[in-house]
Order: structure tokens, then C-alpha cells, then sequence
């Protein structure tokens, strides 16, 4: 980052102003979406016909390792964005590098998750309630897994053409996206899974 500008690089021109304010409303939508998603599955909680609940499907080790790994990942994405304002390009790769690699820990626990309901009969076709928690589940999932190639490009670029205002521009955008999906995960973790559970 430039000593002489007080705004952070990814901030440094209009564009990437323009950019980021550009996200931040793409981002609303993507909350109607999860919005839609939860309220559709509190409609269907209780609507389990002759399928299982929640807490006969549900599983704590799973879901506290999921939690904690995607989390760990927040925490490593900011260290990423924090090491591509000092400059230190290697470290911010690295902290991008652990970053995906959690979230492709999470991935490998939930298709674990979605193999076990499955075995357990609770499939999209069992009840309301599990086509709701599988479709939401599944959505998360799918943005984590866009989230895993979209942060790998950016590493590719950066390695290529070093931290520039576009590239950390582009670097800091794909954090404000990883940081909601952790918060989206925080509602499902609470919502779904420990109310489910009770």
C-alpha cells in the first residue's frame, strides 16, 4: 500500500470504489436468496410425513467440525487481505492457499453429510423437511465450491502480476464473499442444525 494514500489499495480508484459498492449490492440479493431458502425451510421444519427430523438425522461431530473449519477460514482470509495491504505477497498467497484448502475441508464433510442422509432416507423426494434442508444446505454448498475456483484464479493472478489495485481489488471482494458465507453458515449452524438437534 502507498504511505501517501490514506485509503487501503483494493480502495485506491473509482473503479474499485465502484467495484466494491457494486458487490456490497449483489451481496443483498444473496441474502433475499438465503432469506427465501431459510424461511422456506422453517415453513417445511415439521413437515417430515413419514420421513425422519432433524434429530434423528442429524449428527454433532460432523456439524462442530464444519463450524470450526469454516470459521478457521475466516480468520485466515482476513489474514490474507491484512497481508496484501502490507504487501507481503508470499504470506497473503499463503493465507489464501489455507483459506481453500478449510473450505475444501468443509465440502469433504458435508458430501460425508449428504451420504449419510441419504443412507438414512432423507432425500429430496422423503418430505418437505428434508427438501428443504438438503436445498438449502446445497446452496451453501454450491457458493463454497464457486467460492474454492473464484479465490484459486485470484491466486493465479496475483502470483502472476503481484498485488496491484486490481488485483486487490479482486482479492478483497472474494474475502467480503468468504466472510458471508461463514455468516450464512452461522444461521444454519444455529437454526437448523442446534435447533434441529433440541
Amino acid at each position: 500500500m502507498n504511505v501517501k494514500n490514506a485509503q487501503p489499495l483494493e480502495y485506491s480508484t473509482h473503479q474499485n470504489q465502484l467495484n466494491i459498492l457494486g458487490f456490497w449490492i449483489f451481496l443483498g440479493a444473496e441474502i433475499m436468496l438465503f432469506a427465501t431458502l431459510f424461511t422456506t425451510y422453517f415453513v417445511m421444519e415439521h413437515r417430515t410425513g413419514n420421513g425422519p427430523t432433524g434429530a434423528e438425522i442429524f449428527e454433532i461431530t460432523p456439524v462442530l467440525i464444519e463450524t470450526f473449519v469454516l470459521l478457521t477460514s475466516s480468520f485466515t482470509i482476513g489474514l490474507g487481505v491484512h497481508a496484501m495491504r502490507i504487501g507481503r505477497k508470499n504470506a497473503m498467497l499463503a493465507f489464501f492457499g489455507i483459506t481453500l484448502l478449510l473450505g475444501l475441508g468443509f465440502l469433504c464433510v458435508e458430501i460425508y453429510e449428504f451420504v449419510h442422509y441419504y443412507h438414512v432416507g432423507a432425500t429430496y423426494q422423503t418430505s418437505g423437511f428434508t427438501a428443504a434442508l438438503l436445498t438449502t444446505l446445497g446452496t451453501h454448498g454450491a457458493h463454497v465450491t464457486l467460492g474454492l475456483f473464484w479465490g484459486l484464479f485470484i491466486m493465479i493472478q496475483v502470483a502472476k502480476r503481484g498485488i496491484t489495485a486490481q488485483t486487490a481489488n479482486k482479492s478483497f471482494i472474494f474475502s467480503l464473499y468468504w466472510h458471508f458465507l461463514d455468516v450464512v453458515w452461522i444461521f444454519i449452524f444455529s437454526f437448523i442444525y442446534l435447533k434441529g438437534m433440541m
